[in-house]
């Protein structure tokens, strides 16, 4: 499920929109694979007598399915609705079904952005993301961010266009407005598609982010 375009604010545009690293469900599924085991070993060996096979049958069901239940399809569902968002304006992650938890964390107000990798982590492309602000979250870590560094680069590349389109007199959700000084148009259009072309590269984008990216700078 993509990212709720109604969310966005007047003129404010979609940079990059991205979904935890696979590694995070790892742990979930090697879980949900020894909980099928275990309950299979038990249909196996469970007694042949009617009433006592018919106790370790349902205590290894309901076992099973409380394990289930209580660690991997939360973890799963967790992972499905969480999406990490770059916008022009705004960096936003958000998690939750049922329950939902939204931090919008304004680019005006971010004062850094670091990532950190193990070696494993740089193998899969995977980090964490540590970013600190002057807002009400102060410094936040947000964990399994496929390609952190390239993601770095997006909120950087971001904040420093949001500055200058406000210091030209634009606000938050608004184009730069048309000045003499400003680069051509067609020279800003290639330069955003050679950063889409890169992220892509990386792996930050996929090909269908790319070109939904892509023609919206087009104006397709």
């Amino acid at each position: 499920m993509p990212f709720p375009r109604r969310l966005l604010i007047e003129n404010e545009e979609l940079v990059l929109e991205l979904r935890p690293h696979w590694i995070a469900i790892v742990v979930p599924a090697i879980v949900t694979i020894l909980v099928v085991a275990g309950w299979i070993l038990a249909l196996t060996y469970a007694p042949d007598d009617g009433t006592s096979r018919s106790i370790v049958v349902w205590g290894a069901s309901a076992i099973g399915v409380f394990l289930l239940i209580a660690f991997p399809i939360r973890k799963f569902i967790a992972w499905a609705t969480s999406y990490f968002v770059v916008t022009s304006d705004r960096v936003i992650h958000r998690e939750g079904w049922i329950a939902k938890r939204s931090m919008e964390i304004p680019l005006e107000a971010i004062n850094d952005v670091r990532f950190h990798q193990g070696v494993f982590e740089r193998l899969i492309g995977a980090g964490d993301l540590i970013i600190s602000s002057a807002s009400e979250f102060g410094r936040q870590v947000f964990g399994d961010i496929r390609n952190p560094e390239e993601v770095q680069k997006a909120i950087s590349h971001q904040g420093e266009l949001n500055k200058e389109r406000m210091y030209r007199g634009g606000g938050r959700g608004s184009a730069a407005p048309a000045q003499a000084t400003m680069p051509p148009a067609s020279a800003s259009t290639t330069g955003e598609l050679e950063r889409l072309a890169e992220l892509r590269n990386k792996g930050v984008l996929t090909e269908d982010e790319f070109q939904s990216q892509k023609k919206r700078i087009l104006g397709g």
